[in-house]
């Protein structure tokens, strides 16, 4: 049995690259809600985190490879803004889908839009800007090897 991109025999899912972005599927779990049975507006931001990790996954780039210091010296990315748009409730044993792509790559940092959505319906919109940063909390401008990574993935 074949997985999709990323994955190997018995390993969870890095999600997959697409025409929108790279798509990440995330089952609503009973933990993910609050008292009502809708998801929690924090649980949404693990989603985000989830989506940023596996696309930069797929690329190739893992964050125990930057922080061992593989590009030169250790580094990892740090969120600096998130704007969230919460637009419509997911609830318990719903799978959302949670699709990011890159707007702008340009020094120490990264912009990405992601979006949460359920089928066509759009639950969330985030615009989440990260800086890559050295052990000191220094940014650190990415890579080239890093950054034609970033450039060669499906936009």
């Amino acid at each position: 049995m074949t997985g999709e991109i990323g994955t190997a025999e018995g390993m969870p899912s890095s999600g997959r690259h697409t025409a929108d972005g790279h798509v990440l599927p995330v089952r609503i779990y009973f933990e993910d809600t609050d008292f009502s049975g809708v998801v929690y507006h924090a649980s949404y931001i693990r989603f985000l985190e989830r989506g940023r990790t596996e696309y930069v996954r797929l690329l190739g780039v893992h964050h125990s490879a930057l922080d061992a210091g593989e590009t030169g010296e250790p580094l990892a990315f740090a969120v600096h803004r998130l704007e969230v748009e919460f637009r419509r409730p997911a609830r318990i044993d719903d799978v959302v889908e949670v699709v990011t792509r890159p707007k702008e790559i340009r020094g120490a940092r990264i912009i990405l839009s992601q979006k949460v959505r359920r089928g066509d319906e759009l639950l969330v919109d985030a615009t989440v800007t990260v800086v890559l940063v050295n052990r000191a909390g220094r940014p650190s401008r990415i890579p080239d090897a890093l950054a034609e990574r970033f450039a060669a993935a499906p936009q």
